[in-house]
């Protein structure tokens, strides 16, 4: 009885998914060929085609990669100073030092200011010492001293590494100052 439940179904619905599929068929080509008419007509505009100029306009904006690299630093830990990564990268430059001691030697000093002396702008612990703070008038007036101060007087006279600007920046430590600075230094490295 199944079999000839199936067979009559088959036979019932085969002409007619046949005749659908024609139908639909020549449905598709009479579309297709109006579609060809209505594009060969030259007084078509088409609003969505840009007008021919021959030629391509490319804009290129360039940023110095470690100025991006110094701005994610600083937003990582949501640092004060993040609108002067333009400014330390450029310091840095301008008295040939490391773009990244600055800011390390910050993060190791105050967090990257979060631990400095209110109103110092000082958050390279530069100058610090017991109760005399030295206090800077706003964040580029630091970033310009202390990069000066380590261009000049650390590694103009051979201290350069952050294991030899310890011994004078601060000498009473054991070594873990300059394990920080370069963990710091690591992090802001670009990768090109």
């Amino acid at each position: 009885m199944r079999k000839v439940f199936l067979l009559t179904a088959f036979s019932l619905l085969t002409p007619f998914v046949l005749v659908l599929t024609l139908s639909l068929l020549l449905y598709l080509c009479s579309v297709k060929n109006n579609l060809l008419t209505f594009s060969k007509n030259p007084r078509v505009a088409y609003a969505a085609l840009p007008p021919e100029s021959g030629s391509l306009k490319i804009t290129l904006v360039s940023e110095d990669a470690r100025v991006s690299v110094v701005k994610d630093f600083l937003t990582k830990y949501k640092s004060d100073l993040l609108p002067y990564a333009q400014n330390i990268v450029n310091a840095a430059d301008k008295y040939n030092l490391d773009y990244r001691l600055v800011p390390a030697i910050a993060m190791q000093e105050s967090n990257l200011c979060k631990k400095a002396p209110k109103g110092s702008y000082n958050c390279w612990g530069f100058g610090i010492y017991g109760k005399n703070v030295l206090k800077f008038d706003n964040y580029t007036d630091a970033i310009n001293t202390v990069t000066k101060t380590l261009a000049t007087e650390y590694k103009g006279k051979g201290l350069a590494t952050a294991e030899q600007i310890m011994t004078k920046y601060t000498p009473s430590n054991n070594g873990a100052w300059a394990d920080s600075v370069n963990h710091f230094m690591n992090q802001l490295t670009v990768n090109l």
